[in-house]
């Protein structure tokens, strides 16, 4: 086991959080109020030195053989509560105590909280919010865990500098295949159903481990940064696999062809992403 940290990331020792609602009016599409405008909008964070996304650099790691995760729970098909359209992104929460994330190096256990996407607009456009090496892959899932110690206290959360620990997991096209998985499917299916802002549905059947089946969990890269989204609290400790998760074209593409950022009347959901920000000697 070989995960990998970023050099010189403080030695590798390194609300309801992500695509949540904020104090602050943001957007991802209009001059007023995309991401160039958060550090104005949200300064007390969104212009801080340590906000996420990052390009991550794999020439620039070194292995500190972080050591393997445990995973609890995320064989659970019954631990998914529901699938929303924030208007930001699509999130799908978690049932209160059902998953937890430990190991990683991670100083102590995190409650998984929910998970959501990032996109682009089909595949001319690519939207993931990190980067490797410069390269921007189609989509990128977040598995949002906090600190289990505060017991969901988002104040507190918020106030430790790794009070949130981020799992982030690029997705790939798997040339040649249609609707596959079956998993990525099942849980795209349910995207017609939450075209408007606000709009939610019941989902079970699906385990997280079907979700990101295939990735080798144990390389992986590690940074301190932020939430990606105002109020871009410096309060995450980020970890973003290296292998990804292999989808057909046609499933990632209706994210970007479904779900909408209002009514039915309004603009598709696409390119909900921020852009890379400085590594600011991390």
């Amino acid at each position: 086991m070989h995960p990998l940290c970023l050099i010189n990331i403080l030695a590798c020792l390194l609300p309801y959080f992500f695509g949540a609602t904020s104090s602050v009016e943001w957007c991802y599409h209009l001059p007023t109020c995309n991401d160039h405008t958060w550090p104005a909008i949200a300064a007390d964070f969104c212009s801080g030195s340590r906000q996420s996304p990052i390009d991550i650099s794999s020439t620039a790691v070194v292995d500190y053989r972080l050591g393997a995760f445990t995973f609890t729970g995320f064989d659970d098909k019954t631990a998914m509560s529901k699938i929303e359209n924030t208007g930001k992104t699509v999130k799908i929460k978690i049932k209160p105590g059902k998953l937890s994330v430990s190991g990683g190096a991670l100083s102590t256990s995190y409650d998984t909280l929910q998970f959501h996407l990032h996109w682009g607009n089909l595949s001319s456009s690519p939207g993931s919010e990190h980067t490797v090496d410069g390269k921007r892959y189609p989509m990128e899932l977040h598995i949002v865990n906090a600190k289990s110690i505060y017991n969901g206290n988002i104040h507190e959360i918020a106030k430790d500098s790794e009070g949130l620990a981020a799992l982030g997991f690029f997705f790939e096209v798997d040339p040649g295949t249609t609707d596959q998985p079956a998993s990525w499917r099942s849980l795209a299916s349910h995207l017609a159903n939450i075209i408007e802002k606000g709009h939610y549905v019941n989902i079970t059947g699906i385990s997280m481990n079907d979700l990101i089946s295939g990735v080798d969990t144990t390389s992986y890269y590690r940074y301190l940064g932020s939430l990606t989204t105002p109020n871009c609290d410096e309060a995450v400790i980020w970890t973003v696999f290296r292998d990804s998760i292999k989808v057909s074209q046609n499933v990632i593409d209706l994210f970007s062809t479904t779900v909408r950022i209002g009514n039915r009347s309004s603009l598709l959901m696409t390119n909900v992403y921020r852009n890379v920000q400085p590594l600011n000697g991390r």
